[in-house]
């Protein structure tokens, strides 16, 4: 998967923009199990590239399930593995709760 300038207007990883160190992906539509694993992949890739820094745009989702939160924070454990950072931002109010919910909001970066 090349993720240079990555673009994709029908599914979960709308965007992927690398710059240096960081790589940002956003997000859209509703993060569920049917397109959690697409989500996954994408993070993989940058996790295998060990992009120190990820931001992930979360403002064009208003719905994230169990699988999406169980993608994240995979994502989260490997990324830690090798000392990155990852960062959530632009959580809708119905996503947010999830997290505070699953108290995953001590855990996660959020801005």
């Amino acid at each position: 998967m090349n993720l240079q300038d990555y673009e994709n207007e029908n599914g979960p990883v709308k965007r992927i923009e690398i710059d240096g160190e960081k790589a940002t992906v956003t997000l859209s539509n509703d993060i569920d199990m049917d397109c959690s694993p697409d989500v996954r992949v994408a993070l993989q890739v940058l996790i295998q590239r060990k992009i120190p820094v990820i931001h992930i745009d979360l403002r064009e989702v208003p719905h994230m399930d169990s699988s999406g939160l169980a993608t994240l924070i995979e994502a989260l454990q490997r990324i830690k593995r090798y000392k990155g950072k990852l960062v959530l931002y632009g959580l809708q109010n119905r996503v947010k709760s999830v997290f505070e919910i699953a108290k995953l909001t001590d855990i996660f970066e959020i801005k």
